[in-house]
């Protein structure tokens, strides 16, 4: 009899490790986690890899849409990152996470529409199949998660906000990015490596 209860007790306490092993797996990445790399559609039809970019430092992978209001107003801000930073060698990645069935707005088709209208000067790419964004732990848009090119990989650096007013860039006090990039490149430590990604949820 005590022999079972031992059995129950393993099998018990396997079975929670199995159910806390998966919740861990399903949330995302930590700072200091090693990011996967992926292969998605870029608005020009080629498939894009972070492997693509061998003279790469880190890269700025940004979830974003067309359709989102916060996206939208930070748009332009996104085009100033990958403007400061693409040359320092930390290019903004976008990925669009959305499911074009749920969120007609989203499609490859207007997402090719917005980046010519913004003249987007970074990849735009679609998350189809929605199979990146869990990977990441994404739940927003805009959703900022900052990688260090490392030998061993690429580091996750900052998971986040760009910055802390999404509705004025007039009346930012804290850019979080921007600190974290700058404190990257010149191999100091980023103060703040997240915040609460503010924006719309991702449509599935």
């Amino acid at each position: 009899m005590k022999t079972f209860k031992i059995l129950g007790a393993l099998i018990l306490l396997i079975s929670m490790a199995s159910f806390v092993g998966k919740t861990s797996a399903e949330k995302g990445y930590d700072i200091g986690d090693t990011a996967t790399d992926f292969t998605l559609k870029n608005i020009d039809g080629k498939m894009v890899s972070l492997s693509d970019y061998s003279d790469a430092k880190g890269f700025l992978v940004i979830f974003t849409c067309n359709t989102c209001p916060y996206a939208v107003a930070y748009e332009d801000r996104i085009i100033e990152l990958d403007a400061k930073y693409k040359s320092k060698g930390v290019p903004v990645i976008a990925i669009n996470p959305n499911n074009p069935s749920a969120k007609p707005g989203d499609s490859f088709d207007k997402m090719k529409v917005r980046a010519k209208e913004k003249g987007f000067t970074f990849p735009y790419l679609l998350d189809e199949g929605q199979k990146v964004y869990p990977q990441f732990g994404a739940t927003r848009t805009p959703h900022v998660y900052l990688l260090e090119k490392t030998a061993g990989g690429n580091v996750v650096k900052y998971i986040g906000a760009i910055d802390d007013n999404y509705q004025d860039a007039t009346q930012v006090d804290e850019k979080y990015v921007e600190d974290a990039v700058d404190a990257m490149l010149a191999g100091k430590e980023i103060k703040v490596t997240s915040t609460r990604a503010i924006g719309c949820t991702i449509k599935v």
